[in-house]
Formats: structure tokens, sequence, C-alpha cells
């Protein structure tokens, strides 16, 4: 298991870790040039502070990583993101560019979306490994089964206890146990997304297109939950679809639904309630544009659920 520890700054630490029940948050990156790409779903992602403070001080599970808009960061975290508004997290990304601030530039930032963040109180921050360079900027890389990151590892379990890390740690064979447990490789279990990781990964799973339009103008997209999420349909990117907003308005009203065979179905009820619908119905028996990755195709159970329970046929 590799184990990333990112650089970030006190600020941000300060305003989240004052929040109780966080279930997830983005660890963003003001340069927006490179997706991060050093951890897998699962893994343990760790923020450690500026010198001189010069401290690990918390975490989270890695869900996912891409490169927004920081008015999508914003739309879909909010105050997740470690500042009070948008217009305070445009001016702090000014600051760290070390530029003017243009309020007409949507800049592009680096999001690493992490579940399960944990804080620690201030006489449980842990040294940085010995072999931590000053020269860091953005962060370095771990591997549990070496030396270092193996002690890293132990030091974060005995600082946080097991259950603030969710199940990352679980040992095999093992329930989930407290750190001063022995150590082994841990199982990577992939974690429970937040509505704002939701969000963002179903944008990007339908290349930020409309799954039914096409359509590519990102202010209109929205992800759509097929189960709702008040009906108990997961974060789940497979329980999602990314539609243009009037679509999605009418999709959760059930005037449109998707097959199992992934084809756009439009009910009658439109004509009759508005005597209108002529451009919807053009979209009737059109197949659903299909996400990136196999294992985000929309379930066949959920959708099912949609066309039996919403849709108004």
């Amino acid at each position: 298991m590799k184990l990333y520890v990112g650089v970030t700054d006190f600020d941000w630490f300060h305003f989240l870790s004052a929040r109780r029940g966080l279930d997830e948050l983005n660890f963003w990156q003001p340069g927006g040039n490179h997706q991060f790409q050093a951890l897998r779903p699962g893994e343990p992602f760790l923020f450690k502070l500026h010198s001189p403070r010069n401290r690990i001080v918390g975490g989270g599970v890695f869900a996912y990583a891409t490169i927004l808009p920081v008015s999508l960061a914003w739309e879909a975290f909010g105050d997740k993101n470690g500042a009070n508004s948008l217009a305070e997290m445009r001016s702090r990304l000014a600051h760290y560019r070390r530029a003017v601030e243009d309020p007409q530039l949507d800049y592009r930032i680096g999001c690493i979306m992490l579940e399960q963040p944990f804080f620690l109180e201030e006489r449980d921050w842990i040294e940085v490994p010995a072999n931590w360079s000053p020269n860091i900027v953005q962060g370095k890389t771990y591997d549990s089964a070496e030396s270092e990151g193996k002690l890293l590892w132990q030091r974060v379990l005995l600082a946080a206890g097991a259950r603030a890390l969710g199940e990352v740690q679980r040992l095999p064979g093992e329930p989930l146990v407290a750190a001063e447990a022995r150590y082994g490789s841990p199982t990577l279990v992939l974690p429970r997304l937040g509505q704002g990781s939701f969000r963002v990964i179903v944008t990007d799973a339908y290349d930020r297109r409309c799954s039914v339009t096409g359509e590519r103008t990102l202010p209109v997209l929205q992800a759509a939950h097929i189960k709702p999420f008040a009906s108990g349909g997961p974060h789940d990117p497979c329980n999602g679809l990314l539609l243009r907003s009037d679509l999605h308005t009418l999709f959760d009203r059930g005037y449109v639904t998707v097959t199992p065979e992934l084809r756009v179905e439009v009910s009658r009820r439109i004509r009759e309630e508005f005597e209108n619908g002529r451009d919807y119905y053009k979209l009737h028996g059109t197949a659903l544009r299909e996400p990136a990755r196999r294992h985000w195709i929309p379930s066949r159970e959920y959708l099912d659920w949609h066309a039996t329970r919403v849709f108004k046929g």
C-alpha cells in the first residue's frame, strides 16, 4: 500500500479541523497543470503543514483526482474546500499563484477528493519521516512495505485510532482493530463517496458531456442520482447520470427515464400535461452515451427502480 504526504497551509487545516462530521473534502492544488496520480482509490493521503509547524496533522482516504474549474470545485464541495466562500477561495488561489486576481477567469485547479477525513489534536501531530526533504513543495509518496512508510503508517494508526481511517487499514483475516495490534499489509477498501465526490466523478465519467444529448456546456450539466440518496440510493457513479439541467428535472419528476438497455424513454405525459415536448420526444429511443469505464455503467438495479417507481410511462 502506498501513502502520500501532501503539503498544505495552516489556514486550510484550521478551517476544516474546526468542523465536525465531515464526510469528504477537496484537497486542492493551485497550479492546475498536473493531475494527481500517486495513489489508488482507498489508499491514505496525509496532510503536512508548512514550516515552521512541519508536522503531519491529519488525512483521509483517497477517492479520485481531476482538474476542475474553481467554480465547479466550489459548487461540488462548498466550504469543504477549506474556505468560507468562493471569493475567499479565489483570493487564496491568486495568492498561491502570486498573481493579481482576475474576476473573469475561472481558474483550473488540481482537485484531490478525500473521504473520511480526520484531524489530529496538536499533541498527536506526527513528525515527518527522517528522509523528508525541506525542498519538497507538493508532497511525497511512501510505501508501507518499506521501513519509512511502515513506521509512518504505524504512527498514523496510533495517533488517529484505527476507526478514524475507516477500513483502509484492515489487516487480512482480521476485524477492524485498534492500532496497538500487530501491523501487516492493509487490504484496500474503496471509500464510500460523499455528494461532492459523486458529482465530480459522474461529470468526468461522461467526459463532461450530457449522457443523453452530448451537450458540453459545463455550467448546465448536473450529476443526477438514478435512485435518489433520500430513497437509499448511494453516491456511486453506477447510480449516476450526467444530464443537462432540464433533463435532470424531467428525470427526477418521472417524465424521462433510461431503460436497462440504456435507451432513453420520454413519457407521453409531457404532451398530455403541457401540450408540448417536441424537442424531448426527439430523444425517445436514443442510446445513452456510455461512461468511460465499464464499472461506471448505470446499474440495471437502479434503472429498474427508476422505471417502476418514478417514470410516469
